[in-house]
Protein backbone atom coordinates (compact mmCIF):
# COMPACT_ATOMS: atom_id res chain seq x y z
CA UNK A 1 0.00 0.00 0.00
CA UNK A 2 2.79 2.27 0.54
CA UNK A 3 4.37 2.07 -3.29
CA UNK A 4 0.70 2.67 -4.18
CA UNK A 5 -0.24 5.78 -2.62
CA UNK A 6 2.62 7.54 -4.42
CA UNK A 7 0.78 7.65 -7.78
CA UNK A 8 -1.82 10.73 -8.45
CA UNK A 9 -5.40 10.88 -9.95
CA UNK A 10 -6.87 13.55 -11.68
CA UNK A 11 -11.33 13.16 -11.50
CA UNK A 12 -13.39 15.12 -13.77
CA UNK A 13 -16.92 14.42 -12.65
CA UNK A 14 -19.91 14.89 -14.91
CA UNK A 15 -23.57 15.21 -14.35
CA UNK A 16 -26.54 15.53 -16.73
CA UNK A 17 -29.86 17.86 -15.80
CA UNK A 18 -32.89 16.08 -15.50
CA UNK A 19 -34.34 19.14 -17.18
CA UNK A 20 -32.60 19.71 -20.79
CA UNK A 21 -29.82 16.96 -20.67
CA UNK A 22 -26.95 19.80 -20.25
CA UNK A 23 -24.10 19.35 -17.62
CA UNK A 24 -24.43 20.21 -14.39
CA UNK A 25 -21.57 22.06 -11.62
CA UNK A 26 -21.08 22.61 -8.41
CA UNK A 27 -22.18 26.05 -7.07
CA UNK A 28 -19.33 27.69 -4.86
CA UNK A 29 -20.43 29.32 -1.93
CA UNK A 30 -23.99 27.81 -2.15
CA UNK A 31 -25.06 23.58 -1.45
CA UNK A 32 -26.37 22.84 -5.14
CA UNK A 33 -25.64 21.63 -8.69
CA UNK A 34 -26.39 23.75 -11.43
CA UNK A 35 -27.56 23.43 -14.78
CA UNK A 36 -25.49 26.84 -16.06
CA UNK A 37 -28.46 26.07 -20.09
CA UNK A 38 -31.50 25.86 -17.75
CA UNK A 39 -30.89 26.88 -14.05
CA UNK A 40 -32.02 23.52 -12.92
CA UNK A 41 -30.75 23.05 -9.24
CA UNK A 42 -30.66 19.84 -7.65
CA UNK A 43 -29.49 19.60 -3.95
CA UNK A 44 -26.39 17.84 -2.64
CA UNK A 45 -27.31 14.80 0.24
CA UNK A 46 -26.34 16.32 3.23
CA UNK A 47 -24.55 19.44 1.66
CA UNK A 48 -27.41 21.81 3.98
CA UNK A 49 -26.75 20.39 7.41
CA UNK A 50 -25.65 23.37 9.95
CA UNK A 51 -23.48 21.19 11.77
CA UNK A 52 -21.10 19.24 9.21
CA UNK A 53 -20.90 15.29 10.03
CA UNK A 54 -17.81 13.52 11.75
CA UNK A 55 -15.23 12.26 9.70
CA UNK A 56 -14.03 9.35 10.77
CA UNK A 57 -9.86 9.41 11.04
CA UNK A 58 -7.64 6.08 9.60
CA UNK A 59 -5.15 4.44 11.94
CA UNK A 60 -1.30 5.14 10.61
CA UNK A 61 -0.26 2.24 11.82
CA UNK A 62 -2.81 -0.02 10.00
CA UNK A 63 -2.24 1.93 6.40
CA UNK A 64 1.29 1.33 6.58
CA UNK A 65 0.58 -2.65 7.43
CA UNK A 66 -1.74 -3.10 4.76
CA UNK A 67 -4.57 -4.08 7.21
CA UNK A 68 -6.97 -1.11 6.33
CA UNK A 69 -10.40 -1.82 5.28
CA UNK A 70 -11.03 -2.54 1.80
CA UNK A 71 -13.53 0.07 1.71
CA UNK A 72 -10.20 2.92 2.73
CA UNK A 73 -9.08 2.14 -1.25
CA UNK A 74 -9.75 2.23 -4.68
CA UNK A 75 -8.38 1.01 -7.54
CA UNK A 76 -7.84 3.29 -10.82
CA UNK A 77 -5.55 3.77 -14.35
CA UNK A 78 -2.99 6.13 -14.16
CA UNK A 79 -1.34 8.32 -17.03
CA UNK A 80 1.83 10.08 -16.67
CA UNK A 81 2.82 13.04 -18.28
CA UNK A 82 6.37 12.76 -20.02
CA UNK A 83 7.13 16.44 -19.74
CA UNK A 84 6.00 17.57 -16.08
CA UNK A 85 5.70 14.16 -14.39
CA UNK A 86 1.66 14.86 -13.04
CA UNK A 87 -0.05 11.98 -12.48
CA UNK A 88 -4.10 11.33 -13.89
CA UNK A 89 -6.50 9.22 -14.67
CA UNK A 90 -8.36 8.27 -17.98
CA UNK A 91 -11.77 7.09 -18.52
CA UNK A 92 -11.54 3.40 -19.31
CA UNK A 93 -12.10 4.13 -23.00
CA UNK A 94 -10.08 6.84 -23.31
CA UNK A 95 -6.37 5.86 -23.92
CA UNK A 96 -5.14 9.01 -25.31
CA UNK A 97 -5.48 12.72 -23.87
CA UNK A 98 -3.70 16.11 -22.97
CA UNK A 99 -2.42 16.54 -19.51
CA UNK A 100 -4.28 18.70 -17.62
CA UNK A 101 -1.00 20.79 -16.40
CA UNK A 102 1.20 21.51 -19.05
CA UNK A 103 -0.86 20.29 -22.64
CA UNK A 104 1.37 17.31 -23.06
CA UNK A 105 0.26 14.82 -25.19
CA UNK A 106 -0.30 11.58 -23.35
CA UNK A 107 -0.59 7.69 -23.50
CA UNK A 108 -2.46 5.49 -20.61
CA UNK A 109 0.02 3.69 -19.01
CA UNK A 110 -0.63 -0.21 -18.43
CA UNK A 111 -1.78 -1.72 -14.93
CA UNK A 112 -4.29 -0.27 -11.99
CA UNK A 113 -2.94 1.30 -9.40
CA UNK A 114 -4.34 1.21 -5.44
CA UNK A 115 -5.04 4.58 -4.02
CA UNK A 116 -6.78 5.81 -0.70
CA UNK A 117 -10.03 7.26 -1.89
CA UNK A 118 -10.57 10.75 -0.12
CA UNK A 119 -12.09 11.24 2.93
CA UNK A 120 -13.10 15.02 3.25
CA UNK A 121 -13.36 17.82 0.99
CA UNK A 122 -13.91 21.76 1.28
CA UNK A 123 -16.24 22.75 -1.24
CA UNK A 124 -15.55 25.93 -3.57
CA UNK A 125 -16.71 28.83 -1.57
CA UNK A 126 -15.42 31.86 -4.24
CA UNK A 127 -16.79 31.82 -7.65
CA UNK A 128 -14.37 32.23 -10.81
CA UNK A 129 -15.37 35.96 -10.71
CA UNK A 130 -14.54 36.59 -7.13
CA UNK A 131 -11.34 34.83 -7.27
CA UNK A 132 -10.41 36.77 -10.63
CA UNK A 133 -11.53 40.33 -8.60
CA UNK A 134 -8.97 38.82 -5.71
CA UNK A 135 -6.26 37.96 -7.31
CA UNK A 136 -6.74 41.01 -9.83
CA UNK A 137 -6.43 43.25 -6.30
CA UNK A 138 -3.22 41.23 -4.96
CA UNK A 139 -1.63 42.34 -8.52
CA UNK A 140 -2.73 46.11 -7.99
CA UNK A 141 -0.94 46.09 -4.26
CA UNK A 142 2.43 45.14 -5.78
CA UNK A 143 4.77 47.77 -6.35
CA UNK A 144 6.67 47.51 -9.39
CA UNK A 145 3.98 45.04 -11.22
CA UNK A 146 3.30 45.79 -14.80
CA UNK A 147 0.18 47.68 -14.70
CA UNK A 148 -0.79 45.70 -18.28
CA UNK A 149 -0.50 42.30 -16.53
CA UNK A 150 -3.40 43.43 -13.72
CA UNK A 151 -5.85 44.35 -16.64
CA UNK A 152 -4.77 41.37 -18.58
CA UNK A 153 -5.45 39.00 -15.81
CA UNK A 154 -8.70 40.77 -15.21
CA UNK A 155 -10.28 40.10 -19.11
CA UNK A 156 -7.74 37.06 -19.57
CA UNK A 157 -8.64 33.24 -19.83
CA UNK A 158 -10.61 31.56 -17.43
CA UNK A 159 -9.34 30.04 -14.32
CA UNK A 160 -9.04 26.59 -13.28
CA UNK A 161 -10.89 25.26 -10.42
CA UNK A 162 -9.01 22.38 -8.82
CA UNK A 163 -9.29 20.45 -5.57
CA UNK A 164 -5.68 19.39 -4.32
CA UNK A 165 -4.81 16.59 -1.99
CA UNK A 166 -3.66 17.07 1.23
CA UNK A 167 -3.11 14.65 4.46
CA UNK A 168 -3.70 15.79 7.74
CA UNK A 169 -2.47 13.55 10.78
CA UNK A 170 -3.23 13.73 14.25
CA UNK A 171 -0.96 12.23 17.21
CA UNK A 172 -0.62 12.20 21.19
CA UNK A 173 3.09 12.26 21.85
CA UNK A 174 4.76 12.39 25.05
CA UNK A 175 8.20 14.28 25.07
CA UNK A 176 11.39 13.76 27.48
CA UNK A 177 13.80 16.01 26.95
CA UNK A 178 17.60 17.32 28.74
CA UNK A 179 18.97 20.55 28.47
CA UNK A 180 20.32 23.56 30.12
CA UNK A 181 18.10 27.05 32.15
CA UNK A 182 20.27 30.23 31.04
CA UNK A 183 19.36 32.82 33.88
CA UNK A 184 20.78 36.40 33.70
CA UNK A 185 22.40 38.33 35.95
CA UNK A 186 24.28 41.96 35.85
CA UNK A 187 27.69 43.26 36.65
CA UNK A 188 28.29 46.92 37.21
CA UNK A 189 31.90 48.38 35.78
CA UNK A 190 32.90 51.80 35.47
CA UNK A 191 34.25 52.61 31.95
CA UNK A 192 36.35 55.71 30.49
CA UNK A 193 34.61 57.00 27.13
CA UNK A 194 35.40 60.05 25.07
CA UNK A 195 32.79 62.73 25.06
CA UNK A 196 33.59 65.89 22.85
CA UNK A 197 37.30 65.23 22.83
CA UNK A 198 37.11 64.78 26.70
CA UNK A 199 37.75 61.45 29.10
CA UNK A 200 34.88 60.51 31.44
CA UNK A 201 33.92 58.08 33.50
CA UNK A 202 30.79 56.32 33.10
CA UNK A 203 29.05 53.26 34.38
CA UNK A 204 27.71 50.49 32.45
CA UNK A 205 25.95 47.01 33.00
CA UNK A 206 27.44 43.67 31.98
CA UNK A 207 25.23 41.08 31.10
CA UNK A 208 26.39 37.77 32.23
CA UNK A 209 24.47 33.82 31.85
CA UNK A 210 24.62 31.01 34.79
CA UNK A 211 23.14 28.07 33.22
CA UNK A 212 21.38 25.00 35.21
CA UNK A 213 21.02 21.58 34.01
CA UNK A 214 17.05 20.82 33.72
CA UNK A 215 15.33 17.99 32.29
CA UNK A 216 11.27 17.35 31.97
CA UNK A 217 8.64 15.94 29.84
CA UNK A 218 6.19 17.71 27.95
CA UNK A 219 2.70 16.35 26.39
CA UNK A 220 1.12 17.76 23.44
CA UNK A 221 -2.15 16.39 20.88
CA UNK A 222 -1.89 17.07 17.56
CA UNK A 223 -4.94 17.62 15.30
CA UNK A 224 -4.96 18.12 11.62
CA UNK A 225 -1.78 19.08 10.75
CA UNK A 226 -1.94 19.52 7.16
CA UNK A 227 0.69 18.17 4.71
CA UNK A 228 0.26 19.20 0.66
CA UNK A 229 0.04 15.57 -1.38
CA UNK A 230 0.77 17.37 -4.77
CA UNK A 231 4.15 18.14 -6.59
CA UNK A 232 2.49 19.51 -9.45
CA UNK A 233 1.52 23.29 -8.16
CA UNK A 234 4.69 24.82 -6.82
CA UNK A 235 4.85 24.51 -2.89
CA UNK A 236 5.56 27.85 -1.57
CA UNK A 237 2.41 29.14 -3.58
CA UNK A 238 0.01 26.37 -2.20
CA UNK A 239 1.71 26.52 1.45
CA UNK A 240 1.25 30.43 1.19
CA UNK A 241 -2.35 29.96 0.49
CA UNK A 242 -2.90 29.20 4.75
CA UNK A 243 -5.02 29.09 6.98
CA UNK A 244 -7.49 26.69 5.97
CA UNK A 245 -10.73 26.66 7.84
CA UNK A 246 -10.69 23.15 8.06
CA UNK A 247 -14.25 23.37 10.23
CA UNK A 248 -15.84 23.49 6.78
CA UNK A 249 -14.84 19.96 5.75
CA UNK A 250 -17.38 18.05 4.55
CA UNK A 251 -17.49 14.15 3.80
CA UNK A 252 -16.52 13.14 0.29
CA UNK A 253 -19.17 13.50 -2.58
CA UNK A 254 -18.45 13.44 -6.38
CA UNK A 255 -21.19 16.34 -6.18
CA UNK A 256 -18.38 18.65 -5.03
CA UNK A 257 -16.44 17.85 -7.89
CA UNK A 258 -18.75 18.47 -11.04
CA UNK A 259 -17.75 21.37 -12.71
CA UNK A 260 -13.95 20.75 -11.20
CA UNK A 261 -10.83 18.87 -11.36
CA UNK A 262 -9.89 16.65 -8.56
CA UNK A 263 -6.01 15.82 -8.67
CA UNK A 264 -4.57 13.04 -6.75
CA UNK A 265 -1.68 12.81 -4.63
CA UNK A 266 1.70 12.43 -5.87
CA UNK A 267 3.21 12.18 -2.25
CA UNK A 268 2.42 9.52 -0.75
CA UNK A 269 1.00 8.36 2.79
CA UNK A 270 4.66 7.65 4.46
CA UNK A 271 6.22 10.98 2.71
CA UNK A 272 3.62 12.95 3.87
CA UNK A 273 3.96 11.47 7.58
CA UNK A 274 7.34 12.30 7.29
CA UNK A 275 7.20 16.14 6.98
CA UNK A 276 4.24 16.15 9.56
CA UNK A 277 6.34 14.36 12.11
CA UNK A 278 9.11 17.27 11.19
CA UNK A 279 6.56 19.83 11.55
CA UNK A 280 5.26 18.54 15.08
CA UNK A 281 9.13 18.04 16.11
CA UNK A 282 9.72 21.63 15.86
CA UNK A 283 6.58 22.77 17.43
CA UNK A 284 7.46 20.05 20.65
CA UNK A 285 11.06 21.86 20.86
CA UNK A 286 8.89 25.06 21.59
CA UNK A 287 7.09 23.50 24.20
CA UNK A 288 10.50 22.51 25.56
CA UNK A 289 11.53 25.30 25.45
CA UNK A 290 8.75 27.09 27.35
CA UNK A 291 9.08 24.43 30.13
CA UNK A 292 12.69 25.33 30.57
CA UNK A 293 12.08 28.44 31.17
CA UNK A 294 14.23 31.11 32.61
CA UNK A 295 15.88 33.78 30.06
CA UNK A 296 17.52 31.51 27.13
CA UNK A 297 17.46 27.89 26.56
CA UNK A 298 19.73 24.86 25.78
CA UNK A 299 18.25 21.71 24.43
CA UNK A 300 20.28 19.32 24.31
CA UNK A 301 18.40 15.79 23.62
CA UNK A 302 14.81 15.34 22.81
CA UNK A 303 13.18 11.75 22.72
CA UNK A 304 9.36 11.53 21.42
CA UNK A 305 6.75 8.79 21.82
CA UNK A 306 3.76 9.18 19.70
CA UNK A 307 0.44 7.00 20.13
CA UNK A 308 -3.03 7.11 18.24
CA UNK A 309 -1.73 8.43 14.93
CA UNK A 310 -4.22 8.63 12.68
CA UNK A 311 -4.74 10.83 9.00
CA UNK A 312 -6.98 11.65 6.83
CA UNK A 313 -7.03 12.08 2.84
CA UNK A 314 -8.93 15.59 1.77
CA UNK A 315 -9.37 17.97 -1.01
CA UNK A 316 -8.92 21.52 -0.98
CA UNK A 317 -10.37 24.49 -3.43
CA UNK A 318 -8.08 26.71 -5.61
CA UNK A 319 -8.67 28.58 -8.48
CA UNK A 320 -5.03 28.44 -10.49
CA UNK A 321 -4.52 30.79 -13.58
CA UNK A 322 -1.25 31.11 -15.99
CA UNK A 323 -0.88 33.84 -17.79
CA UNK A 324 1.33 34.90 -20.70
CA UNK A 325 2.50 38.41 -20.43
CA UNK A 326 5.85 40.41 -22.48
CA UNK A 327 6.85 36.96 -22.96
CA UNK A 328 7.20 35.76 -19.80
CA UNK A 329 4.51 32.95 -17.89
CA UNK A 330 3.19 33.86 -14.64
CA UNK A 331 1.38 31.54 -13.11
CA UNK A 332 -1.23 32.35 -9.61
CA UNK A 333 -3.29 30.52 -7.03
CA UNK A 334 -6.35 31.63 -5.08
CA UNK A 335 -7.49 29.73 -1.97
CA UNK A 336 -11.20 29.27 -3.15
CA UNK A 337 -12.40 29.69 0.45
CA UNK A 338 -10.88 32.15 1.76
CA UNK A 339 -10.16 34.41 -1.29
CA UNK A 340 -5.76 34.61 -0.47
CA UNK A 341 -3.83 34.63 -3.45
CA UNK A 342 -0.02 33.63 -4.07
CA UNK A 343 1.40 33.15 -7.19
CA UNK A 344 4.76 34.45 -8.97
CA UNK A 345 5.86 37.84 -8.20
CA UNK A 346 5.91 40.34 -11.63
CA UNK A 347 8.52 43.32 -11.72
CA UNK A 348 7.94 46.29 -14.48
CA UNK A 349 11.15 47.66 -15.72
CA UNK A 350 9.95 51.14 -16.47
CA UNK A 351 8.31 51.66 -13.14
CA UNK A 352 11.94 50.41 -11.71
CA UNK A 353 13.86 52.82 -13.36
CA UNK A 354 11.36 55.60 -12.88
CA UNK A 355 12.01 54.53 -8.98
CA UNK A 356 15.56 54.65 -9.55
CA UNK A 357 15.56 58.02 -11.24
CA UNK A 358 13.33 59.57 -8.67
CA UNK A 359 15.70 58.01 -5.91
CA UNK A 360 18.48 59.54 -7.44
CA UNK A 361 16.96 63.24 -7.68
CA UNK A 362 15.93 63.00 -4.32
CA UNK A 363 19.24 62.04 -2.65
CA UNK A 364 21.27 64.98 -4.79
CA UNK A 365 18.74 67.36 -3.37
CA UNK A 366 19.44 66.05 0.18
CA UNK A 367 22.82 66.47 -0.90
CA UNK A 368 22.69 69.98 -2.15
CA UNK A 369 20.66 70.96 0.88
CA UNK A 370 22.94 69.18 3.48
CA UNK A 371 26.31 71.42 1.41
CA UNK A 372 24.11 75.04 1.78
CA UNK A 373 23.33 74.66 5.15
CA UNK A 374 27.28 73.43 6.00
CA UNK A 375 28.26 76.46 4.36
CA UNK A 376 25.77 78.67 6.54
CA UNK A 377 26.29 77.52 9.82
Amino acid sequence: MGTAGTMATKTDVHYKCEACGAELKFAPGQTQLVCDHCGHAQTIPGAANVAPPSIAELDYLQAVANTLPAAAMETVRTVTCPSCGASFTLDPAVHAAQCPFCATPVVADTGDQRQFKPQGVVPFTLTEAQARKAMSDWLGRLWFAPGGLQEYARKGRALTGIYVPYWTFDADTLSRYQGERGEYWYETRTVTVEVNGKMEQRQEQVRHVNWYPVSGTVQRQFDDVLVMASQSLPRRYVDGLKPWKLGELRAYSTDYLAGFTAEGYTVGLEDGHTIARAEMDQVIRQDVARDIGGDEQRITAVQTQTSAETFKHILLPIWMAAYKYGGKSYRFVVNAQTGKVQGERPWSAWKIAVAVVLGLIVAGGLVYYYQIWQQTH
